[in-house]
């Protein structure tokens, strides 16, 4: 059978009745035990808002619940909206009809199309029209009439008839009409000749006061504007309205007095009366308005006398464009000059100076403008307590403090030696570890527990591989330690110097499995030993892990031991530097406590963290000017909305301070302070610290940038010379240089001489074309944008991924 058979051959009501509701289905299989207790509960407080007088089943209540995402008030509006228009009776047709009929005022408008026209039919009109027609009034609703005349085109269309009265018209006892703005403009006309008589014209502009307090007229009802003839204006301009006297004088306009030989009001009237008559051929004279205020007198300027006026056809008035003088855009604005006063640093001495304005003869405005020109800004200042921060230092008598950067090849186990260190020094608790093995199993990497201790992001757990420095700290009866985990990928090896670059000493993990070692020692294994003795680091523990996968061989351990210590001594390591100690990750065995294995009874030395204990206390250079690399710029808060993080790498530093950031050349004070996440009032060369920092903007803050003092900043060079140890072959290039989170595109553009290692001394001869691996070379550096790096400071060269050399600058 075909498919179309089978089609023609359903039964849709078999089909539709097995229907189970599709996505429209019962949401209970869906919700969560946590979901159901939250729809109970919130079930329970709706009805008891709600009372027993809603008969509002708990379905509603629930679909309710389930929409909002139980929000209780948004519910209870929901469910009682719902109720009161479900209690609405809705009018019926026949309620709807009659309720038209009494409406006489609502037109039944039936529209019939046709190809020529369309004919509009209007019914149900319930009185006619008891007033002459007008074309204006007929449409003077429309909105392309009410368009002022200076924005219309050449071409108009005079109105066939004249306008009708002045809107708002009102009647004396006589009968005749009598419009209210025709007698209000004409009382106000005979006070102001009046006023000029008798040489009194006060401009106070407390009237303002008495207008916005007068009540408004009370316009009838009935009222309705009349069409009226040219002969019905004899008694326009006769006083109508009694006013009462005003407490204040009433404001004239200034620079708009009216001529000696004005026409009276009744020919002023008249010609406006009749602006749209054809008859008429001058243009209407506009009866004065008042004076700006004193706002718009300060924003806009002085007032320039000007008989000239635009007159709407349809009776609005619009002032001319050049009534008031225009506003000077070009100079600043009175909001720029608030944000310049305030991006000033320090309290402003000199009065800021607002651009010209023109004199006014009004006090008041003088006043105000005087008042805006003396404004001045001062900003708070962070206050120190002036502390004699090494005499603190040395008065809090602390325990010894070091760091130590923990590398070696990928998958060496690294992170999980570091995890279970963390573990049995009881800094992780048990809880903690069983949430990360059970994540951990989810995911099919049960191993990794321990390590995902220190490897906190997504992207490392998902991996497998640590990406950034993981940092963590504890402590020993008579030290403080800082752990700086460092990836061990090739891709990541300028997160690994950033790490290298903070710490006192290495711990060095080899993996002893088999296969594992060969293959490491000609990957990061030796990379990592050369690039942090290039930084400056002196000693190295050597951590020989993994060996419980050989049975706890005392020969695999040696041979290990032997290699290794051959070739860190070979790259300038010493001896008595050097330290080795058989371990396990995993187990535990040999890193906090000694290996409970028989198969490890032949070694008799000390675990992992008593080689730690004995590295040497670190030298601080306290007398040293400021210097701090920012390793991480973060929000530390509410309070703190600009925090930078880093090492001190010399000097010290306290609340109140003020400090530069180079390269950017910003000042900022320290607001707050933080060593080892603790807070502190001041800190010194060798802690790592938070500063939080005010007055500056985190655009001028990136990582790499140096923390320094203002009166001994550190320079920002263009080009260096480096006294280089080279790792490949070195020509004249285009490399990256490294310095902690500092990198830069540099280009080597000189090899200035050869070296002796021994003496270090130029090397007579021609100068170099090439420097080969394991040679020591003066090399010139040019870089494009200005770096802070200063002499003595240890630097790193990378070019396609590979180390090429590292050295000091000269």
């Amino acid at each position: 059978m075909s498919r179309h058979k089978l089609v023609k051959a359903l039964n849709l009501d078999e089909e539709l009745d097995d229907f189970d509701g599709g996505a429209e289905s019962d949401y209970g299989e869906e919700v969560s035990a946590e979901d159901k207790e939250h729809l109970r509960l919130g079930t329970a407080q709706v009805q008891d808002v709600l009372g027993p007088q809603e008969s509002i089943t708990v379905r509603e209540i629930e679909d309710s619940l389930w929409h909002y995402y139980y929000d209780i008030d948004k519910t209870v509006n929901y469910l009682l909206s719902q109720r009161t228009k479900s209690q609405t009776p809705k009018k019926t047709k026949k309620q709807k009809a009659n309720a038209d009929v009494e409406n006489p005022d609502v037109s039944d408008l039936s529209r019939q199309d046709s190809k020529t026209a369309r004919h509009v039919k209007l019914s149900k009109i319930s009185s006619p029209c008891s007033a002459q027609f007008s074309i204006a009034d007929l449409f003077s609703d429309s909105p392309w009439l009410n368009i002022p005349e200076d924005r219309r085109g050449e071409i108009l269309i005079e109105p066939l008839y004249p306008r009708g009265g002045l809107l708002g018209g009102s009647s004396k006892s006589d009968g005749a009409p009598k419009s209210k703005l025709a007698a209000l403009v004409a009382a106000r006309k005979k006070k102001e000749n009046q006023r000029a008589e008798d040489g009194h014209n006060d401009t106070n502009s407390v009237a303002l006061l008495d207008k916005l307090s007068g009540k408004p007229r009370q316009v009838k009802p009935n009222s309705a504007p009349i069409l009226s003839s040219p002969k019905s204006l004899s008694a326009i301009t006769e006083p109508t309205v009694n006013e009462q006297p005003r407490k204040y004088p009433r404001r004239t306009s200034k620079g708009l007095e009216s001529p000696p030989n004005e026409p009276p009001a009744k020919e002023i009237i008249e010609k406006t009366f009749f602006l749209a008559s054809p008859d008429s051929e001058k243009k209407p004279e506009i009866i004065p308005t008042a004076g700006p205020s004193i706002f718009a007198r300060t924003i806009f300027g002085a007032p320039v006398v000007s008989q000239q006026h635009d007159v709407e056809t349809l009776g609005r008035y619009v002032l001319g464009p050049d009534t008031h003088a225009k506003f000077d855009f070009a100079g600043p604005s009175p909001d720029d000059v608030v944000t310049k006063a305030q991006s000033t640093k320090g309290p402003i001495q000199k009065p800021l100076k607002l651009p010209s304005q023109p004199s006014f003869s009004d006090k008041s405005v003088n006043a105000v403008t005087q008042g805006v020109e003396i404004i001045t800004i001062e900003e708070s200042k962070v206050k120190g307590k002036n502390l004699d921060v090494i005499a603190e230092f040395q008065r809090s008598k602390p325990k010894n403090a070091a760091n130590f950067v923990v590398i070696g090849h990928v998958d060496a186990g690294k992170s999980t030696l570091m995890g279970r260190l963390l573990y049995d020094l009881k800094v992780v608790d048990q809880r903690t570890l069983d949430k990360y093995r059970k994540e951990a199993e989810r995911i099919g990497k049960a191993s990794f527990a321990l390590a995902w201790v220190l490897d906190q992001g997504t992207e490392e757990r998902n991996r497998g591989v640590t990406i950034d420095i993981a940092m963590n700290k504890f402590e020993t009866d008579s030290t403080s330690f800082t752990i700086l985990d460092a990836p061990g990928h090739r891709d990541f090896i300028p997160n690994m110097i950033a790490g290298a670059s903070q710490a006192d000493f290495a711990v060095l993990v080899i993996d002893a499995s088999t296969g594992n070692f060969e293959s490491g020692l000609k990957g990061q294994t030796k990379e990592h030993a050369l690039l942090v003795r290039s930084m400056g680091v002196q000693r190295i523990v050597i951590a020989v892990n993994k060996l419980d996968t050989v049975h706890w061989s005392q020969d695999r351990f040696d041979e290990i031991s032997q290699q290794v210590s051959a070739f860190l001594t070979s790259a300038g390591f010493l001896a008595k530097n050097l330290a080795s100690v058989p371990c396990a990750g995993l187990t535990g065995d040999n890193i906090v406590r000694k290996a409970n294995d028989p198969q490890a009874s032949w070694y008799t030395g000390a675990p992992l963290i008593s080689l730690l204990e004995s590295s040497e206390p670190i030298t601080r250079a306290l007398e040293k000017p400021l210097r701090m690399t920012v390793d991480d710029i973060f929000r530390g808060g509410v309070q703190n909305p600009l925090s930078v993080s880093g090492r001190l790498d010399a000097g010290n530093v306290q609340i109140g301070d003020t400090v530069v950031i180079m390269p950017a050349s910003q000042t900022a004070s320290i607001k707050g302070l933080e060593v080892d996440s603790e807070p502190s009032d001041w800190a010194v060369a060798g802690q790592n610290v938070v500063l939080h920092l005010a007055d500056i903007e985190a655009k001028y803050l990136k990582s790499g940038d140096v923390v320094c003092p203002p009166a001994v900043p550190i320079q920002c060079i263009t080009s260096f010379t480096v006294k280089l140890l080279a790792f490949e072959h070195i020509t004249p290039m285009h490399c990256e240089v490294h310095k902690g989170r500092l990198h830069a595109p540099v280009r080597i553009t000189k090899l200035v001489a050869q070296l002796d290692k021994a003496s270090g001394a130029a090397v007579k001869g021609k100068k170099p074309r090439l420097v080969k691996p394991g040679s020591v070379a003066r090399v010139l550096v040019e870089v494009d944008d200005p770096i802070p790096l200063e002499q003595g400071g240890r630097v790193i060269l990378r070019a396609g991924g590979e180390t090429i050399g590292a050295g000091l600058v000269e």
